[in-house]
């Protein structure tokens, strides 16, 4: 199977290469990275394989041509290639709209005339907005952020190659964990730096605010086998647990003693989020078990050098 994954050389990215490089079904990963975020990570260090033939195309999801020329001969393509959001998301709607929701638009549009047989689209649950209860695919998505309401538009374009049986939307939670190509504006990612490095935690509002979320290796085995299972087209929720801010503060300090935390405009409530972690996608793929949560931060912290 030869397989383009748009946005590849990014966290998640990194991740997934590091997975499908690893199957025998695999003959040839393309990494399709505009390389914008400055990481290179994924090209350093030990070879990720003997068998498998890796290569990187340096192109844009907004350049129609190297799209497309880059699908040639592919079967399946991931779309991982997105602006992320940060507590700043609000700041500039425009690049939110510009790469998320018109990126994937020409994304969808390249695959419509391929050869490709499926595309699998990493979205967020950031598209449910704010929820009392907790949601999930029969849920009515109500974005609150310009990142939310640009990933529900980029979802939209790829629905035309759901209903023809060509696209998995995948809406995954706030993804966490150790990777060589880290992420730290994720807020466990960031916890786990300032609590390691400056043994201090900086907690917007009044941390009651709770999230959906998934561990980096639980997403990339998750992305890793869905071309090989028999995964109706569709939407599915992708989170294994929920934790409010405090939750995580809590097992930081347990971890580190001395840790300092400081709230930021406590009094403000912030949305609160929980996902309903009987996912649909269990009907059609084994998923990975969540850890304690304990057990992975300190796993994190001791990946640190120092």
């Amino acid at each position: 199977m030869n397989i383009l994954i748009i946005g590849g050389a990014g966290y998640i990215g990194t991740a997934l290469v590091e997975r499908l490089a690893q199957l025998a079904t695999v003959s040839k990963i393309v990494i399709y990275d505009n390389l914008s975020r400055g990481n290179y990570n994924l090209f350093l260090g030990d070879k990720l394989t003997e068998h498998v033939s890796i290569s990187l195309i340096q192109g844009d999801i907004l350049d129609t041509r190297s799209l497309k020329k880059a699908m040639k001969g592919v079967d399946v393509v991931y779309h991982l290639a997105a602006k992320v959001t940060t507590p700043y998301a609000n700041l500039d709607p425009h690049i939110y709209e510009q790469v998320n929701h018109w990126g994937t638009a020409e994304v969808v549009s390249a695959v419509e005339e391929s050869e490709v047989k499926q595309l699998v689209y990493l979205s967020s649950t950031s598209v449910y907005g704010a929820s009392e209860q907790k949601a999930n695919e029969s849920t009515a998505p109500n974005p609150k952020t310009f990142y939310g309401n640009s990933k529900l538009r980029a979802e939209q374009h790829v629905q035309r190659l759901a209903d023809k049986g060509r696209a998995v939307i995948i809406r995954a939670g706030n993804v966490y964990g150790f990777n060589q190509s880290m992420r730290f504006d994720a807020v466990i990612n960031r916890f786990a730096f300032e609590a390691n490095f400056s043994k201090k935690i900086s907690i917007q509002g009044s941390g009651k605010q709770s999230r959906a979320f998934v561990p980096i290796e639980a997403i990339a085995q998750v992305l890793s086998v869905l071309p090989f299972k028999a995964v109706p087209s569709g939407t599915y929720n992708l989170a294994l647990s929920n934790y409010s801010v405090l939750d995580l503060v809590d097992v930081f300090k347990e971890l580190i003693p001395d840790l300092e935390f400081i709230f930021i405009d406590q009094h403000q409530d912030l949305r609160n989020f929980e996902l309903d972690t009987n996912l649909k996608l269990a009907q059609y793929i084994k998923l990975p078990k969540g850890r304690e949560l304990r057990d992975e931060l300190k796993e994190f912290l001791e990946n640190f050098s120092f």
